[in-house]
């Protein structure tokens, strides 16, 4: 993809998006609701017209929601697609036969996929009966149903609990392990964009950054202190006139990166006069805070990285 770009209402949505996917490859676009990640997907899956820029297939440049584009690929939106009526069997069942997939072959494949996803014995039951983390399994299978090589997924593990993110995500890297399979996802996550080979940071409808998590991790140097403050701006002041330190507001917080950053708690927490600190912590440097320091405001406020970790109360 190069140079993508889409208006909405005169509005820039997304800007001289451009990116290139491997084969075998898990490539993650990370960035916080707003940022472009949805009206990208839609791009991709032929819902949505480009302003400008090209897609290419193999170094061939085609149309967006080219029907060779929709061979190639399967699809995993974010919101339930499955028929909640049907069993996991024929909800495969159709997603085959819609790409032409023959009969011997449907039930062929929908035996093998299900004794793999586990689901074998509960295969005809309602998927409305299943829980979050087995409907999640079936939407996937159900998007590999007619075997492409490209799998593009939104927000693949929205509303499920650990235990259900490790087995999708097991599923997923098993697949491109297994079968070569390419991997192209949208994430607000920072511990599932930890899982990806490459990540793409989208911001406001640009890419800020790509490249492989440990990279990324490796150009942001210290850990990250994080302190809330009943007056930010006034905390700021008094930090940089006792202390010569020079902290960043982002969000509501002020932040900090510092070698040994926790050295400095006892420091700011004498700095500031009482009740004025609500809390502080010192937080290493994962996707989360990369995210921070290249765009100056947080990931997601509802993502585990987004909070001080190992924080205490004043």
């Amino acid at each position: 993809m190069l140079g993508l770009a889409v208006e909405r209402g005169g509005r820039p949505v997304l800007r001289d998006v451009s990116f290139d996917l491997h084969a075998g490859e898990v490539l993650g676009i990370l960035g916080p609701n707003g940022a472009g990640k949805t009206t990208l997907f839609q791009v991709l899956c032929g819902l949505v017209a480009p302003s400008g820029g090209r897609i290419a297939l193999d170094g061939r440049a085609i149309a967006p929601g080219a029907r060779e584009l929709r061979v190639a690929s399967g699809i995993v939106f974010q919101s339930p697609a499955l028929d909640p009526r049907l069993g996991a069997r024929q909800n495969l069942a159709l997603a085959a036969a819609l790409h032409g997939v023959g009969r011997a072959e449907i039930r062929r494949r929908s035996r093998e996929w299900l004794e793999r996803i586990d689901l074998a014995q509960r295969a005809d039951e309602p998927v409305s009966r299943l829980s979050g983390g087995m409907r999640r399994r079936v939407e996937i299978v159900r998007a590999l149903m007619h075997e492409p090589e490209l799998l593009v997924l939104d927000e693949p593990t929205t509303g499920l609990d650990e235990a259900a993110f490790r087995r999708v995500w097991r599923d997923l890297l098993d697949l491109r392990d297994r079968r070569g399979l390419s991997l192209l996802l949208t994430t607000h996550r920072a511990e599932e964009a930890e899982r990806c080979d490459r990540i793409a940071i989208l911001d406001h409808g640009r890419f800020v950054a790509c490249d492989t998590p440990e990279s990324l991790r490796s150009a942001v140097r210290g850990d990250l202190l994080v302190l809330e403050a009943q007056n930010p701006e006034a905390s700021a002041a008094l930090l940089r006139e006792r202390l010569g330190l020079e902290p960043r507001l982002a969000d509501g917080r002020l932040t900090l990166r510092r070698e040994r950053a926790h050295e400095l708690v006892p420091r700011v927490v004498e700095c500031l006069p009482a009740g004025e600190l609500r809390s502080i912590g010192v937080r290493h440097t994962g996707l989360g805070e990369v995210f921070l320091e290249l765009t100056g405001h947080e990931l997601d406020a509802d993502t585990a990285s987004a909070r001080p970790r190992g924080g205490s109360e004043p």
